[in-house]
């Protein structure tokens, strides 16, 4: 990214905005890291109110914005932190539910603008479902602009009473677009390939990857389902799914229990080298909005197979195969017959080149956000 000038137009000072991170889940935290970035190299004077954790884990103050420590919390001390944060703002933008309705209380009585970004919904059941929902309209009638990452997501602010709600992709941070060979999935390292293969038992056989946290939502019980379907093919196609959650016990005692051809590996921190390292990578969520594994897929030019389900279906266009949520018959369906068949495998490396090259690169996303500020700040002409 090249570095603007830090001088602002016309004269004005500095926009001074505030970044705000809720839950902190990696693709909302890298996304806050790269606009701090981007922002600042434009000239904007950047804040990010997150956990302390969080700017040790995604370094916000090495982008050259100021970070302050705000818990995840909504009580009266993490508020009236974050209020003395946004004091002297221009302008609010927070990522994520929980963030938003922390800013919102924030900034009770103010006139300071309020963006918020939506990278995904919360998913519960019961009474939490309905607070959730009260939380989202509180937020999105407050809020002068809700960014949606996906066209599901616009929608459902729609739904809920937002004024202004536009569509803003998010792109993911550190990936060029295609063009170069290093883009390319044949020039990886076979040797690292076949390394991370041995470790994972899947030296003459298949391997599947999943990836994402063992919570219900994730459909992690399908592919399971699925995986029974396959468990007498030879070579038994074999699944790894990266990640940990509550449902850890349950799916281990299925595993075992029915013998399927799954593997449960835990948190891990080489997921681009297991991607690297699988025949196909498989999404079987019940709700996604840009799925950080279907772009790496996509990236690294793995075959997909993902459920049609919230974002998906934009995101991927014809590059994935596309299954409905639920459907195990459908999901191994769709294994069995891409692994049965070269040529369809090459034809979504092919389609993936080309639908990489559709999602904006982090410079356009910092452009569409920093034109909304503009807007939102712009002084009002004199009559």
């Amino acid at each position: 990214m090249t570095p603007l000038s830090s001088n602002a137009p016309h004269g004005r000072p500095p926009l001074r905005t505030v970044q705000v991170l809720g839950g902190g889940n990696a693709a909302s935290s890298a996304h806050v890291r790269s606009l701090a970035e981007g922002l600042v190299a434009r000239g904007v004077r950047v804040t990010v109110c997150a956990p302390t954790e969080a700017d040790r884990a995604y370094d916000f103050s090495g982008t050259g914005a100021d970070h302050v420590h705000v818990p995840r919390s909504s009580d009266p001390v993490s508020v009236a932190a974050l209020r003395t944060a946004c004091a002297h703002a221009d302008l609010v933008h927070a990522h994520g539910l929980h963030a938003s309705f922390r800013s919102v209380l924030a900034l009770g009585g103010r006139t300071t603008p309020l963006v918020v970004t939506w990278h995904g919904r919360a998913h519960a059941e019961g009474p939490r479902a309905q607070l959730l929902r009260m939380l989202e309209r509180r937020v999105t009638r407050t809020a002068a602009v809700v960014l949606g990452t996906s066209p599901d997501l616009v929608d459902r602010a729609r739904r809920t009473g937002a004024r202004d709600a536009r569509l803003a992709p998010v792109a993911l941070p550190g990936r060029r677009r295609p063009g170069g060979p290093d883009e390319a999935a044949e020039d990886h390292d076979d040797r690292q390939r076949s390394k991370v293969r041995a470790e994972l038992g899947a030296i003459d056989r298949p391997l599947l990857l999943a990836v994402g946290s063992l919570d219900r939502h994730r459909g992690y019980d399908v592919l399971l389902d699925a995986a029974r379907r396959w468990r007498e093919r030879d070579p038994v196609p074999l699944v790894v799914i990266a990640g940990e959650g509550p449902l850890r016990p349950a799916l281990q005692r299925r595993i075992e229990d029915e013998e399927l051809p799954v593997r449960l590996v835990g948190h891990r921190d080489d997921v681009p080298d297991l991607l690297a390292a699988a025949d196909l990578a498989l999404l079987t969520s019940r709700w996604e909005s840009r799925s950080v594994l279907a772009q790496e897929a996509l990236h690294a030019r793995v075959p997909l197979v993902a459920t049609r389900v919230g974002g998906i279906p934009d995101l991927v266009g014809d590059a994935a195969e596309l299954v409905p949520y639920g459907d195990p018959a459908a999901l191994a369906q769709a294994v069995l017959g891409l692994l049965a068949d070269p040529g369809r495998r090459a034809r979504l490396r092919e389609r993936a080149a080309r639908q990489c090259a559709t999602w904006p690169t982090e410079d356009e996303t910092v452009a569409q956000v920093l034109s909304v500020y503009d807007e939102l700040t712009r002084p009002t002409p004199l009559t």
